[in-house]
């Protein structure tokens, strides 16, 4: 009897401290618990770099290679046109016509004169010869022969005034038949058939030449300053793409040929241009987009896992690990991507050390607790939570041994 009393006090006993085993660890267990829960865990990983194809974007505006505005050369009534406008024209094609017939018989007039004074000189040429016959010979007087030889002389000079008059009064007459200088597609008649015009009544038409196209773009003088250095030389030609301002991708790729001589002091920029192919007339000029220019060597730049990135109003973001190992903020600048990374440009470096998971329940500044993956391990919790049991179960093997 004395026995199972001891046997039941001792069960007790074992009871009453294995419950409180039981809560001293179940409030260490909670503790823990809240405090893994206050602190967020993450997994953190270095920025690594890879080398790519630079690219710099820039606004950008449509130039035809050649804009000439058609005029009058001579004044008179415009009779006759012989386009549409919008039609496509070839160099040296008739456009318009001023009333020839002035023209025409100021030509035939010129002519006649300088007819006239040729022959004048041909008879002076023969008289000359003769007179000199003479004189040698002393049958005239030296004053007769100098008389004949100045009339040749005026009738040569004569002649080639009026060859001079002649070539002028068909230059005039050639301005009466107005020609497209250049290929190109036709603009608005700005003056229409039946009115006069002169040399100071300003453009008849515009003709745009339409393939190839220009595109000018300023670019920052530090990306200009970039470009030179990736490509070693600013004497090089690079891709570059247009997109329309719709957002629509302009088919075919540009060559940029030429920059500017001289940095814009009031923006900061340098002018490049780049020569398109046009064969679909898709481009035209004075049109606005923007391009991306393309370096042609590759040049080593910092890559983010597009996974470890975030994104709010102000744009993408990551969190840096800072020297205390709290994390920071950080907005980023893209340039494209290379498989499941972002290319940056601007917000991180390489070597830096950036959360790539967990980053939901992230604050700045305040402490994280950096595990090797986010998915916690449950095996490495508390397994006290059976002790009760188990404590329960050997006191039922102790008191069914002494029955």
């Amino acid at each position: 009897m004395r026995k199972n009393i001891i046997i039941i006090l001792a069960v007790v006993f074992a009871l009453i401290l294995g419950r409180m085993i039981i809560t001293n660890i179940s409030k260490s267990s909670s503790a823990k618990q809240r405090s893994m829960m206050g602190t967020p865990s993450v997994t953190v990983d270095t920025v690594k770099s890879e080398p790519v194809r630079r690219e710099f974007e820039a606004p950008a505006r449509v130039m035809a290679k050649y804009r000439v505005e058609v005029l009058a050369r001579i004044d008179g009534y415009l009779t006759k046109s012989y386009f549409k406008e919008g039609d496509y024209v070839k160099a040296g094609q008739l456009l318009f016509e001023i009333e020839p017939q002035q023209y025409s018989n100021a030509a035939g007039q010129a002519k006649g004169n300088l007819d006239n004074a040729r022959a004048q000189q041909e008879y002076y040429n023969k008289q000359l010869a003769r007179y000199k016959q003479l004189v040698d010979n002393d049958f005239v007087a030296r004053a007769d022969y100098d008389n004949v030889l100045a009339q040749h002389d005026a009738y040569r000079a004569q002649v080639q005034s009026m060859e001079n008059a002649y070539r002028d009064a068909q230059r005039n007459l050639g301005y009466t038949k107005v020609k497209a200088p250049v290929d190109g597609r036709v603009g608005i008649i700005y003056v229409t058939v039946g009115n006069y015009v002169s040399m100071n009544s300003g453009a008849l038409t515009t003709i745009n030449s339409s393939n190839p196209m220009y595109v000018t773009f300023p670019i920052e003088s530090k990306d200009y300053a970039e470009l030179n250095r990736i490509d070693g030389s600013a004497n090089v030609k690079r891709e570059v793409e247009f997109t329309f301002s719709s957002g629509q991708k302009y088919n075919y790729k540009g060559i940029q040929d030429f920059y500017d001589n001289q940095i814009d002091e009031s923006t900061g920029t340098i002018t490049l241009r780049a020569t398109f192919p046009n064969p679909d007339d898709v481009l035209l000029q004075g049109d606005f987009g923007k391009i991306k220019i393309y370096s042609n060597k590759k040049d080593n730049m910092p890559i983010v896992p597009q996974s470890a990135t975030m994104e709010n109003q102000e744009g993408l973001y990551v969190y840096i690990m800072d020297e205390k190992n709290q994390p920071k903020l950080s907005y980023i600048k893209t340039m494209g991507q290379v498989g499941t990374n972002w290319v940056v440009y601007e917000g991180v470096k390489t070597g830096d050390r950036i959360i790539t998971t967990g980053m939901q329940k992230v604050i700045p500044g305040s402490p994280v607790k950096i595990v090797e993956t986010v998915v916690q391990n449950q095996s490495n919790q508390p397994k006290k939570a059976n002790i009760f049991k188990r404590i329960f179960n050997k006191i039922k093997r102790i008191l069914g041994g002494n029955k």
